[in-house]
């Protein structure tokens, strides 16, 4: 099965980071992208070690993106009101 990915961030020098999941293990984490001149390497980062790594742009982005997970969930609004 092919990895399901959504892209995160793409830089100006075109290297590309991806949310990235393996359906067959349910396993989650970024997938980097180096550009063509790079050699296009594709490397698996565990999402932990990833976001210990600096608060880089590709690093905002997942930030961004499990910012808008939270927000869009209802029952995170019902926790918040119980916060009172």
């Amino acid at each position: 099965m092919a990895v399901e990915r959504r892209e995160l961030y793409s830089s100006p020098n075109g290297d590309r980071w991806f949310l990235s999941r393996d359906p067959g293990t349910g396993k989650v984490f970024i997938r980097h992208e180096a550009n063509a001149p790079s050699g296009g390497h594709l490397t698996d980062i565990e999402i932990g070690t990833f976001l210990s790594g600096g608060r880089n742009p590709e690093h905002q982005a997942l930030l961004r993106l499990i910012g808008l997970l939270v927000e869009g969930d209802p029952k995170s609004h019902r926790d918040r009101r119980k916060s009172y």
